[in-house]
């Protein structure tokens, strides 16, 4: 189980063309701190908007990443980061692939400066009974409205407010137009806005595109990424992929979801529940920490706990992200989602015997836990909210 290495040796740049179910994707990179096949792979995504997908190998979404490497992005991603951001300052995680990317950068970034003026939060898919502070569209996307919702606490209100800088992060920017539109449903709630980062893994706008979005922003922006390059896509005349239904019934999902881990707004990486903390392993151990949906920062945390254990680790998470298998993506595994949506759900490149253990973290209670991939994984499942378990499962 060895992740690509992060040290090997960059080309100044390099030129790929990856033949695709529905078209030819070419990429040509301009400048990249750690190599192209270390940082991404390509698969095809049914979506006839967009039929192709950057896949990140250093993400933990759709392929399993050691924790140590994914805290080694977090830190190379923040050190990218001015220490001298005019505070306070706001992190901004996107929903659903970039949740444990932003909170990992908002941890790093904190350690890195000593700073405490700095507020996490990620939108979300999910209706909450919570005064919402903006949306907007992610138009490429399988699901496109994100909801972004105030702070809960008076305290990171008042910070939100009084932002000075606004830290947008995703793993991956394309056009830019996502950036834009979530820059423009904030605007209205910080005033005093003044300094806009833009932080991406990979970042394929090129360097005039990157100007023209720059060029939209209402504020200076600094653009940060481990790799800059471009990209163009000549699609075939094969029929358009059919996309499965993966938008929720949008009712609202307080039920399911009465902790804050992000929603909500964080000042600080969120504690785990101490029967969570409880879980021990054995050196050697191969074990996969299994994240659900947008609930995968936390999975992260207890991964690297089972790491520093001596246990051979590797982190990942389900998705609404419907992916045609072959090219970066292996099998597989469709299931209902856990969030009473009725959608399907997917787990990528999981084989018979890879680990010993395999633990599926939610934050939704125990009756949402999803039997089906469950039993295909030999799972045990770890619900962190503590108030959906009974006294003998504490």
């Amino acid at each position: 189980m060895l992740d690509p290495p992060l040290s090997a040796a960059v080309p100044p740049t390099q030129s790929v063309s990856v033949p695709l179910a529905g078209g030819t994707l070419r990429v040509d990179t301009e400048h990249s701190d750690l190599p192209l096949t270390a940082l991404c792979g390509f698969a095809s995504r049914r979506n006839p908007k967009r039929p192709f997908l950057f896949v990140s190998r250093v993400l933990g979404r759709h392929l399993p990443v050691a924790p140590a490497t994914l805290h080694d992005v977090h830190a190379r991603l923040a050190a990218k980061l001015p220490g001298d951001l005019p505070g306070p300052v706001v992190v901004i995680g996107l929903a659903e692939t970039a949740v444990a990317l932003g909170q990992g950068v908002h941890a790093a970034w904190r350690e890195r400066t000593g700073r405490d003026d700095a507020l996490f939060l990620h939108s979300t898919r999910y209706r909450l009974d919570h005064p919402l502070l903006g949306t907007f569209d992610e138009s490429h996307s399988h699901a496109t409205e994100h909801l972004l919702y105030w702070p809960a606490g008076a305290d990171t209100r008042a910070l939100l407010a009084e932002a000075r800088s606004l830290v947008l992060v995703d793993d991956e920017a394309s056009t830019g137009a996502t950036f834009v539109a979530l820059t423009q449903a904030c605007r209205s709630a910080m005033p005093r806005l003044q300094t806009l980062a833009c932080v991406t893994i990979t970042d394929w706008m090129g360097a005039e595109r990157r100007a023209a979005v720059a060029g939209r922003l209402p504020v200076d922006a600094v653009f940060v990424s481990l790799l800059q390059g471009r990209f163009s896509f000549a699609p075939s005349d094969a029929p358009p992929p059919i996309q499965p239904h993966v938008t929720g019934n949008g009712a609202p999902k307080d039920h399911l979801l009465p902790g804050n881990w992000g929603r909500l707004g964080l000042r600080a990486p969120p504690s785990l529940p101490p029967h969570v903390e409880a879980l021990t392993t054995r050196p050697g151990e191969r074990i996969l920490v299994l994240g659900t949906g947008e609930f995968v920062y936390p999975p992260y945390q207890l991964a690297r706990r089972l790491e520093a254990m001596g246990a051979e680790v590797r982190v990942q998470a389900s998705t609404r992200s419907p992916i045609l298998p072959g090219g970066a993506i292996a099998d597989a595994l469709e299931f209902p989602d856990a969030y009473e949506d009725a959608i399907p759900n997917f787990l990528y490149g999981i084989q018979a015997g890879q680990y010993d253990r395999v633990l599926i973290c939610y934050e939704t209670p125990p009756s949402t836990a999803q039997h089906r991939l469950i039993e295909a994984v030999s799972g045990e499942p770890v619900h962190f909210n503590p108030v959906h378990l009974q006294p003998d499962q504490a």
